[in-house]
């Protein structure tokens, strides 16, 4: 018998607790900070609304991932990802699970996101039509069209994020639709940011792969395995959230024996002889030791080697971790009546608001990132969704700068006065509730000492019986589906007592790395 310890119950470590847990050789306990589970992907619930921290969108390129999720929690009719169903309304699906009486069913939703950009909206990813050209102007077309020409001759050796991105759509639609919009995420100007960045999360995004999505389209050809992430049209999505499936899922390996400690926070990791022995947490002011033969961590890597104790860790693998940056995450929810903004599209929705999931805000002159609409995402997020909207708004900021340290009354003055400014709601509009939820290091970044994170995992993998896995176990900015697959590996790994972990880190870093074949 094996003792495994697993740091965090997020995607990552609630995955590689199931995966162990088919295995009786395998004593698996998971030690959580938080009295929920789900890491970012959690659901929060104020009153009779959900919160989804940061919109989390059940699609993958990997059928096994896509099977897994299907197999925690059953689709809402197996033919919808093919037929019309979900029209952006609460109709139910005939042949499926009737989600008015079922609560564990997932729901198929249409992906419709926009970037708001001169108090105007164009499609996210752009879209070559004629309402984009005729929101753009004349003017503004042909120089756009001139500079993704140029940018298609002249190109530019990617040493940052702004180059990656005029390479790919040309130098007037990168500062149309990605330049603000990027610095107000992280913080700092496309130029100062690594373009591992845009390979990590937009690769293969550009106006050719829009221009191939278009004519894909246009001749009925169902291409989704080579079809780019962003452009994927449809996802599914738990009927209450994000958080409704990883507590599902909680609940099933703790029914196969994994036992989860919640408000377990880490505190000292203990390494000895090149291996980790035990982790010491803190439980109701209380110090509590876990000794295991395994370890499985997802917790933040400049947490995870700040805590290493009696061994020693290099001072210049010490420094690298100290210095790795993160954005943290505020998100209010506000309550109204109505939108301001009005649904001129032809998709039906609820109450006829605006069909978009999230709407990408690249006005410069407000602080808020996006805004999620949770009515779209699922109507069993909110209590009443075809009489009121249940707006996320979302900010990108460091721990301890000026909009996190603001209370809540005056941060949601300012969110309800931004919304006022860019025209998504009236000036004489009633707020009938708002929520305010902070997140710490919800975005690991690219810039500092992560130019030398090499080094760092260097290090980390040779420390034999420890295993780095998820979105801030591996500082990588992943999807769900991508933290699960490096669970997924690593159990494979601990089962064939694999001692090479680089397939484990490998994970998104190949454009095709998910298309995995039957």
């Amino acid at each position: 018998m094996y003792n495994v310890i697993i740091i965090g119950a997020g995607p990552a470590g609630l995955t590689a607790a199931y995966e162990l847990s088919k295995d009786k050789q395998y004593s698996v306990t998971v030690l959580e900070e938080l009295e929920d589970v789900g890491g970012i992907s959690k659901t929060i619930k104020y009153k009779q609304n959900r919160m989804d921290i940061g919109g989390h969108r059940f699609f993958s390129k990997d059928e096994n991932i896509m099977n897994f999720w299907k197999e925690i929690m059953p689709l809402q009719g197996e033919k919808a990802i093919d037929d019309k169903v979900l029209e952006r309304t609460a109709e139910l699906v005939k042949d499926g699970p009737d989600p008015e009486k079922e609560d564990n069913v997932m729901l198929i939703r249409h992906r419709i996101s926009r970037i708001y950009y001169a108090r105007k909206f164009f499609d996210y990813p752009i879209e070559i039509k004629l309402e984009t050209f005729k929101n753009m102007g004349l003017k503004k077309t042909i120089q756009a069209g001139c500079s993704y020409l140029k940018s298609s001759i002249f190109k530019r050796k990617e040493e940052s994020l702004e180059d990656f991105y005029i390479n790919r759509f040309g130098k007037v639609l990168y500062q149309m639709f990605f330049e603000k919009y990027t610095e107000k995420v992280w913080g700092r100007h496309p130029s100062q940011i690594s373009p591992d960045w845009g390979k990590q999360r937009a690769k293969g995004l550009s106006i050719a792969a829009i221009l191939k999505d278009m004519l894909y389209k246009v001749l009925k050809i169902k291409n989704n395995k080579n079809t780019e992430t962003s452009l994927i049209e449809r996802f599914w999505y738990p009927k209450y959230g994000p958080g409704q499936l990883w507590e599902r899922l909680a609940e099933i390996i703790e029914q196969n024996g994994v036992t989860i400690k919640r408000g377990y926070k880490v505190q000292k990791i203990i390494k000895e002889n090149g291996k980790i022995k035990s982790v010491v947490c803190l439980h109701n002011g209380n110090e509590e030791e876990f000794t295991g033969d395994i370890f499985i961590s997802s917790m933040p890597l400049k947490d995870l080697v700040e805590n290493i104790e009696n061994e020693t860790v290099p001072e210049d693998i010490l420094d690298i971790a100290i210095h790795l940056p993160y954005r943290d995450f505020i998100t209010i929810g506000i309550l109204v009546d109505k939108l301001k903004i009005k649904n001129e599209t032809t998709i039906k929705t609820l109450g006829n608001i605006v069909p978009d999931c999230w709407i990408y805000v690249q006005e410069p002159d407000v602080n808020v990132g996006r805004i999620q609409i949770f009515n779209n995402w699922s109507p069993y997020l909110v209590e009443k969704p075809q009489e009121t909207v249940w707006l996320g708004l979302e900010y990108f900021c460091n721990e301890n700068d000026e909009l996190w340290n603001m209370t809540e009354e005056d941060f949601k003055n300012m969110a309800i006065n931004e919304l006022k400014k860019i025209g998504i709601l009236e000036e004489t509009v009633k707020i009938k509730d708002t929520h305010m939820e902070k997140i710490k290091k919800a975005y690991p970044a690219y810039f500092d000492t992560y130019a030398k994170i090499d080094e760092l995992i260097k290090y980390l993998n040779e420390i034999e019986n420890l295993y780095c896995i998820g979105r801030n176990g591996q500082h990588r900015y992943n999807n769900m589906d991508h933290a699960m697959l490096t669970a997924i590996e690593t159990v494979k790994d601990i089962k064939e007592n694999k001692k090479d972990k680089s397939n484990i880190w490998k994970v998104n870093t190949e454009k095709e790395y998910h298309e995995v074949k039957k």
